[in-house]
């Protein structure tokens, strides 16, 4: 339960309205989660509910409201639905005796593009049974089936459990180290993490306390300092450190102060990884070469915060990529989970996605790559306009010039 949001396993319910989402939901947790009626359309906006669902873990059920609401407000509900795909780690369908339609369908389509495995929930099989062509039918799209009543089925949990556990995804059965695979046990690893006006009074940052976390468990030996420190810091060690891990902020000045022999990267480049597709962010970096006065940018962040005078995404990185192309760019900024049009942008810059799950990154990456937008994110964007991004991505040994 005290798992992050970002860490759960997000399990998203859809269908047509008054299809039972919302009271198979209330049976698996035990808890009135959702309100439940027989009006359609109960559902407006997304609820989501968080627990621990064993043996998998942390988890958060998405409720959504019916994919074919026609009410004054259906649009806008179906949207939102339709929005909570992309960080859906596990989609159900959920559909009565009626079987499903071009509604589904079209889900089921959608998981498909997103690489987003899904199972089928026939409900209420205590008011009618499915006919042997709407079942075949089922069958012809998906393995992953059950039939139950929410209202009668005490072994309906049981069986939920048993389908989640075969549709988990491998990086969630085996999640990936941020940085602990990068040094050797027991070696220790420099942070260096910058007190300016950003840094929350009290605490360091998100990313921060996870990378730390994870080199912890790694069994290596962490030492933070501020980058005003940091020769320091290098000077008093007896050993080299195996690993340097910088704010991106802060890039230019450490790269300067750390020996070229050692491992030298930033937090948000351990989170592109992590959250993201390595590979797929670097090669949109390059695309930053080509752009031309009046190219549109797209800043995209996966949280809304309080931007402060010399914010990183309003002003740090536009200013950078001025400077490296020396063209006129427009920037425009888009933040939380709502993901626009994109198609009228010539380069996407994503934030480190400390605040979202990995799924969502890889949605929003699947539908750039579509339609042949580019797209990077922060530490990887600063990285490489001030020309270090070989050396801050060599130990990945991705980076080809």
């Amino acid at each position: 339960m005290k798992a992050l949001k970002s860490q759960q396993l997000h399990i998203g319910f859809f269908g047509k309205t008054n299809s039972g989402k919302s009271s198979l939901i209330n049976k698996i947790t035990g808890q009135e989660v959702s309100i439940v009626s027989d009006i359609a359309g109960t559902t407006t906006d997304i609820v989501e509910k968080s627990m621990e669902l064993l043996p998998i873990g942390s988890v958060r059920f998405l409720d959504t409201a019916g994919i074919n609401d026609f009410s004054i407000l259906g649009k806008d509900r179906k949207e939102k639905t339709l929005k909570t795909i992309n960080r859906t780690d596990i989609a159900v369908i959920v559909c009565d005796y009626n079987g499903i339609d071009d509604y589904e369908k079209s889900l089921i389509a959608q998981f498909n593009d997103l690489n987003i495995p899904y199972l089928v929930i026939v409900n209420k099989t205590d008011e009618k049974n499915i006919s042997a062509d709407k079942m075949t039918e089922l069958e012809q799209i998906s393995t992953d089936i059950i039939q139950t009543s929410a209202k009668e089925d005490d072994d309906l949990v049981y069986k939920f459990k048993n389908k989640i556990v075969e549709l988990l995804p491998d990086d969630y059965v085996n999640p990936p180290k941020i940085a602990g695979d990068l040094a050797e046990e027991k070696s220790t690893v420099i942070l260096v993490i910058p007190i300016d006006k950003e840094a929350p009074k009290g605490r360091i940052i998100l990313p921060q306390v996870q990378v730390l976390r994870d080199l912890l468990d790694s069994n290596c030996n962490v030492m933070a300092v501020k980058d005003t420190e940091l020769k320091n810091a290098l000077d008093n060690l007896k050993t080299p450190p195996s690993l340097v891990i910088t704010d991106s902020q802060a890039f230019k000045t450490v790269a300067e102060i750390v020996p070229e022999n050692i491992p030298l990267t930033s937090f948000s480049i351990l989170f592109a990884r992590l959250k993201g597709d390595l590979k797929a962010f670097i090669s949109g970096a390059k695309a930053i070469d080509t752009l031309q006065d009046g190219d549109k940018v797209l800043i995209l962040e996966s949280c809304t915060h309080h931007a402060i005078e010399d914010d990183i995404g309003k002003v740090k990185i536009p200013n950078l990529l001025r400077k490296k192309t020396g063209k006129n760019l427009i920037f425009e900024y888009f933040s939380g989970h709502d993901f626009p049009e994109i198609s009228q942008y010539k380069l996407i810059v994503h934030c480190g996605a400390c605040m979202t799950n990995r799924r969502e990154i890889l949605s929003r990456i699947i539908k750039a790559n579509k339609i042949g937008i580019p797209i990077t994110n922060y530490g990887i964007t600063i990285s490489y306009c001030l020309g270090i991004l070989e050396r801050a991505t060599k130990m990945f040994q991705l980076y080809q010039g």
